[in-house]
């Protein structure tokens, strides 16, 4: 149950319980205001007839000895006192005074339906009221539900895109209550993590640029040494560092978002293969009618699609997925095209727990999934996918292994299309 009902319904209870208390306490004191006139009133006439009668005088109201004397009031002036007494047993209630005038025994009585036709059309009209008084607290609760809930849900939708990177949303600041204090504090979170995050940002990019020029010096130098084991090992070591520094580059490039697309219309199955041949090198062998072989990496075509697409994009984000799969999964590793879907899996431990949960992030180890590493090749499908306009998921299959799929259905042209030209 949400906040908006929760709160809707606590207030329509609180204005039934209201109504129904209220209700109650101006019925039992109509009741009890409405016996007390009457009584007193027919005391006074019951008084009167006691006198009229002790001065011989009769005037041939009241009742001498009635058998039907309720008893409880007949023990009262047995005891020498005068009293009022309600009865309510048979079908029409009545009224009974009685006092003693000598050894006699002298009552009135008179029918009580019109008290209680009054006490009935005042139940009705409390009745009414109550209900009424309900409906209209039903409707402000829920009014007043609903601009909470708005706005809570605003806090909620806005918090969301922050953590999903977007820390340009921010919340209007309106009102002096505890969600405006929460709307101030997610807008100084936003702030805070904005800066931190571009702080980083700024370091890491400053970094790869400063070390640029002098990792392209190192390259160069190695290639200079004599050929011989060690000489491999620091070329080998080299390259290493330069595709590091490419990574931060490109991830700083994309967290600047700068970058756009350079469409074009391509075969994702000759995408696909072309990424695998970039990840394995060129000592990859023809494999058979399903697709090729790359050592451990096959590619199989389900259903071959075109794709309107930047190529060297949908390229990288497959070959970082690859290369992923195979540094920290296990053969075989199977890159499946199946119209405009990509997957690409291996048979290894599958992905940890916080990447199912949180996505790619950059600078953290390998979480389970091998050795160690910074989380930047994810990271840069992630971003690549992200220009695109694709999508990018990670799942475990209950068959085990680690599976990534590439989701550019988007993107998907029919062959009519792709041959038409361009409009003017």
């Amino acid at each position: 149950m949400g906040l908006r009902a929760k709160i809707g319904i606590a207030i329509a209870a609180t204005a039934a319980v209201v109504a129904v208390l209220v209700g109650l306490l101006v019925h039992h004191h109509t009741v009890n205001a409405q016996l007390d006139l009457a009584g007193h009133a027919l005391d006074s006439r019951l008084q009167t007839t006691v006198q009229d009668r002790a001065a011989g005088i009769d005037t041939g109201r009241g009742l001498i000895n009635p058998t039907d004397l309720p008893r409880p009031l007949r023990a009262l002036v047995e005891r020498g006192r005068r009293g009022v007494y309600l009865e309510l047993g048979g079908r029409t209630p009545y009224l009974w005074a009685a006092g003693r005038l000598g050894p006699d025994i002298v009552a009135l009585k008179r029918p009580y339906l019109r008290e209680q036709e009054t006490v009935r059309a005042l139940d009705r009209m409390l009745w009414i009221a109550g209900a009424a008084g309900t409906g209209l607290g039903c409707v402000v609760g829920l009014l007043v539900a609903h601009r909470l809930g708005r706005r809570l849900t605003a806090s909620a939708a806005t918090a969301q895109r922050i953590a999903e990177g977007d820390l340009r949303a921010r919340l209007p600041r309106d009102g002096k209550d505890e969600i405006a204090q929460l709307t101030s504090a997610v807008n100084t979170m936003a702030d805070a993590l904005g800066a931190r995050l571009q702080a980083e940002r700024d370091v890491t990019a400053n970094i790869a640029h400063e070390l640029r020029t002098p990792v392209a010096g190192l390259v160069t130098a190695a290639g200079l040494l004599p050929p011989s084991r060690p000489t491999e090992m620091v070329q080998e070591r080299a390259e290493r560092v330069r595709g590091l520094m490419e990574d931060v580059l490109e991830v700083a490039r994309l967290d600047a978002r700068t970058e756009e697309a350079d469409r074009e219309i391509r075969p994702l199955g000759e995408l696909a293969r072309r990424a695998v041949a970039a990840c394995a090198g060129a000592s990859g062998e023809a494999g058979g009618s399903g697709g090729a072989k790359d050592g451990a990496v096959r590619v199989r075509v389900l259903a071959d699609g075109l794709v309107e697409t930047d190529p060297r994009r949908v390229e990288r984000i497959l070959v970082n997925l690859v290369s992923n799969a195979r540094r920290h999964g296990a053969a075989p590793v199977t890159v499946e095209v199946d119209g405009g879907v990509v997957r690409v899996r291996d048979a290894g431990p599958g992905f940890p727990e916080v990447l199912l949960t949180h996505g790619p992030q950059r600078f953290r180890t390998g979480g389970g999934r091998g050795g160690p590493g910074l989380g930047l090749g994810l990271t840069i499908a992630a971003g690549q996918a992200r220009v695109l306009g694709a999508g990018l998921g990670f799942a475990n299959p209950a068959g085990g292994g680690a599976e990534a799929t590439v989701d550019l259905r988007g993107a998907l042209r029919t062959e009519r299309a792709a041959e038409e030209p361009a409009a003017d």
